[in-house]
């Protein structure tokens, strides 16, 4: 304590207090202790731990009534004991972006995040990556994808981040979260999916979204979905009907606003082809947009709304 009352330490801040042993919290009372009886020194003390949901980290251990947890209570901020770091909302994304941007210019000359700022926002408060619906992104999941991205665009010599590589790391976050890289020493390393064929089609359907910067013109975004090339005939071939490639089934789907709210489910699978799209409400109706049949017919396993027997009948199944 001698040497942090020398240097002026006014606080301690300690990361990973969720690891924090019975002995390590006697240690910090100690050290406390000390500094404000031997050296009217007070010294604030923080501690930084990971918690998931409504859970309080250590809140077990301080509750416990022995005299020395008590003193432990005691002595925490008499309002705001417990505090939670929120994580990011849409602008504060794009905040990040552009510091992003400033950071790896050098490297990518016409680096510009921000215009994927609503696609970015989207992907990572999937439910997989945002289980409590908080509609918060976190900083982890921020980096992990724009840093992939950045790392194959520099790998390609693109000089800004190309779509297509932020697509594919949102893929992996959020599509193959479980997913096992099987290692056999012959070759590239084989995936093995363990998402559910739901959560597959929810994602794959967030479309990309380009924010128009200040001052800046938007230009429509093109992204090619299928592209087949063909050799030229020599022989006139007769044209043959080709096969619909769009679903029947479009338009407003019946479910009660309030218990679709309720129900924290916002997947909605098609009755058409069972494709899964996550809905939101719009102009106070759920609707399905025109889209083309679903190619799989994996089985979907996650919560979603699916229809019943009768086109009214609408109930949230699976999970």
């Amino acid at each position: 304590m001698g040497h942090l009352h020398q240097s002026g330490t006014e606080c301690l801040v300690v990361d990973d207090a969720h690891d924090l042993s019975m002995p390590h919290l006697m240690f910090l009372k100690e050290v406390t202790d000390q500094g404000r009886l031997q050296y009217d020194h007070p010294l604030g003390l923080c501690l930084v731990a990971a918690g998931r949901g409504n859970m309080i980290p250590l809140k077990e251990i301080l509750d416990q009534p022995e005299p020395t947890w008590l003193q432990w209570r005691r002595r925490l901020d008499p309002l705001q004991p417990f505090c939670r770091v929120a994580g990011h909302t849409s602008e504060e994304v794009r905040e990040i972006l552009t510091t992003l941007e400033m950071v790896f210019q050098p490297l990518l000359p016409q680096l510009n995040l921000r215009r994927w700022t609503g696609s970015i926002y989207d992907w990572l408060t999937q439910s997989v990556l945002d289980p409590t619906n908080s509609g918060r992104v976190t900083m982890d999941n921020l980096m992990k994808l724009v840093i992939a991205a950045l790392e194959w665009s520099y790998e390609a010599k693109a000089p800004d981040v190309q779509v297509e590589w932020l697509e594919q790391a949102a893929e992996l976050l959020v599509l193959r979260h479980d997913t096992f890289r099987i290692i056999d020493g012959e070759g590239p390393g084989v995936e093995t999916e363990q998402a559910s064929g739901t959560e597959r089609d929810a994602v794959s359907e967030i479309p990309v979204r380009q924010v128009a910067l200040p001052n800046e013109e938007q230009k429509p975004l093109s992204l090619p979905t299928e592209q087949v090339t063909q050799a030229p005939s020599r022989k006139k071939q007769e044209p043959q009907p080709a096969p619909s490639v769009n679903c029947t089934f479009s338009g407003i789907v019946p479910i009660s606003l309030q218990r679709f709210e309720q129900s924290g489910v916002s997947v909605v699978e098609c009755p058409g082809c069972g494709r899964a799209w996550t809905l939101s409400p719009s102009s106070g109706v759920l609707r399905f947009k025109a889209h083309r049949k679903r190619k799989t017919n994996t089985p979907n396993t996650g919560r979603r709304w699916a229809r019943g027997e009768r086109e009214t009948d609408w109930d949230v199944v699976g999970g």
